[in-house]
């Protein structure tokens, strides 16, 4: 967004005030010998005044240090703001209070229970799935990571190429082309389907702001590097690491990612991710062997 800035030293209604003062000293000084000496102290006096004037501008350009700085940072909301500053404005939730729209959905295939969130006007699944199926695993191997990130599924586990639970994922996995037609259940429960490309940006919108669409969906803590979110909006994502194509664990605590329905090639599938170092949210191809993490959405009325 480009900011029209005014010069912080002249405003119109300064100008204004500059040349009332000269007129009146000008006319006061009609008539006398010394009049032109009066004049050229008044104009000298009134923009020395003017120049000193205006100190609380909407714009702040000197630091309180005394160093120097090219940053200007707008007051109004209207206008571009810091990364910390327009998280604390937009969404449902702020680390007082939270109007977000919650439900719940119970996994009938093991009767697991997981909080779901309305953005927009998509329902997602505002924590990890957690459901075992083969090629799915627990950071480390330790099943009490299960519990706090949900586990790590290969893209075919997660697009179920076994075609267990549907069939639009049938086949798809590392080495195959396939071009499903979306909605995909793949591992999700009954009613809920893994997200394209298209469904990860519907819900990157509701942010509106590119810059921190990660900051507003990472959870409020569990981060490393001060790199917790603010969770605007009842996301709640949590760092949840990744199983390497070696069968290593890795970034826990510094990275999320999530599978999309959606193939690059033969080899490689869309993911979305994040990490600690900013608050930007990442979308690229990558290895179908990987294990990454799963968030279902609600399949949209027919």
């Amino acid at each position: 967004m480009k900011v029209l800035r005014r010069h912080p030293g002249l405003s119109s209604s300064s100008l204004y005030d500059t040349w009332q003062l000269v007129a009146i000293v000008e006319l006061s000084s009609l008539g006398s010998r010394r009049g032109s000496i009066h004049l050229v102290l008044a104009l000298f006096f009134a923009f020395f005044f003017l120049a000193c004037s205006d100190d609380d501008s909407d714009f702040a350009v000197r630091p309180s240090d005394g160093s120097s700085s090219s940053r200007v940072t707008p007051k109004s909301s209207d206008s571009e703001t810091s990364v910390s500053s327009s998280s604390s404005k937009i969404g449902c939730k702020t680390e007082t209070e939270d109007n977000c729209e919650y439900g719940e959905l119970v996994d009938d295939r093991d009767g697991q229970i997981y909080k779901t969130v309305k953005i927009g006007d998509q329902w997602w699944m505002a924590e990890n799935l957690n459901y075992e199926t083969p090629d799915s695993y627990c950071y480390n191997d330790d099943t009490t990571n299960c519990t706090k990130y949900g586990r790590l599924y290969t893209w075919s586990a997660a697009m179920d190429s076994a075609g267990i639970w549907s069939t639009n994922g049938k086949g798809c996995g590392y080495g195959k082309v396939c071009l499903p037609t979306p909605p995909v259940r793949g591992i999700c429960p009954e009613g809920w389907h893994l997200p394209t490309q298209a469904e990860w940006n519907d819900l990157f919108s509701v942010v509106e702001d590119t810059l921190i669409v990660g900051q507003a969906l990472k959870s409020m803590s569990g981060w490393d590097m001060d790199g917790n979110g603010s969770d605007n909006f009842g996301f709640s994502v949590h760092p949840s690491g990744a199983r390497l194509r070696d069968g290593d664990y890795n970034y826990v605590r510094n990275y999320a990612n999530f599978w999309s329905s959606d193939e690059f090639d033969h080899e490689h599938a869309y993911h979305m991710y994040l990490h600690s170092f900013n608050g930007r949210v990442n979308m690229y191809e990558i290895y179908k062997g990987f294990g990454y993490s799963v968030r279902c959405l609600k399949d949209s009325p027919e």
